[in-house]
């Protein structure tokens, strides 16, 4: 049991090694903390959706904008789009799940907006079509996927695709890397 304890670990961290080894991923970083800082100055808000576990953690980074991260400072403009259930259910069953967030999102969307989509395999049909439906608002698109970005890496205008085919371990880095976005947006706004 100790070792497969340990061997999980490994890893997780060899999946991060790879991150911070890759300029393209730091470089996609910083040109993404740099279109949600100006997106907020501009008055606009960063919007986040995601399936099961990649919906839970496109909450909690919402959470992070909206409550505070390590600064007590005023809110930002961030929302999980799952989070009203009433819709969500109405919207599925009057419609369909796949459209879920491309209504939302083409209502409540505005351009100059941030859309950030969670999926460990980079296909979920109804973060796809609220993709489509950013880039025809003039959305920009943050992706965050496994290894080879799925069908959102052509959607997307910045790509995270964890170097890894292993849900739990792609998970651990999305949240990872949105939480270095949550921190240096934090302190680039509000220095």
């Amino acid at each position: 049991m100790s070792d497969k304890i340990k061997n999980i670990i490994s890893e997780s961290i060899s999946v991060k090694t790879k991150l911070l080894n890759d300029e393209m991923i730091i470089n996609t970083l910083i040109r993404s903390i740099d279109i949600i800082v100006t997106a907020f100055k501009n008055g606009n808000k960063v919007l986040f959706c995601g399936n099961g576990g990649s919906a839970a953690d496109a909450q909690h980074l919402a959470a992070e904008f909206s409550g505070r991260f390590y600064t007590d400072r005023d809110a930002l403009p961030a929302e999980a789009l799952h989070c009203n259930t009433s819709y969500i259910t109405a919207v599925a069953n009057d419609y369909s799940y796949d459209v879920i967030y491309s209504r939302i999102v083409k209502g409540t969307g505005n351009k100059g907006d941030v859309l950030v989509g969670l999926s460990t395999s980079g296909n979920s049909k109804n973060i796809i079509n609220a993709f489509e439906v950013a880039k025809e608002k003039g959305i920009t698109t943050i992706a965050f996927t496994g290894a080879t970005g799925g069908k959102m890496k052509d959607l997307s205008d910045y790509l995270f695709n964890v170097p890894s085919t292993d849900t739990p371990r792609i998970q651990e880095s999305h949240i990872m890397l949105g939480h270095i976005i949550c921190q240096l947006v934090e302190e680039k706004y509000f220095s």
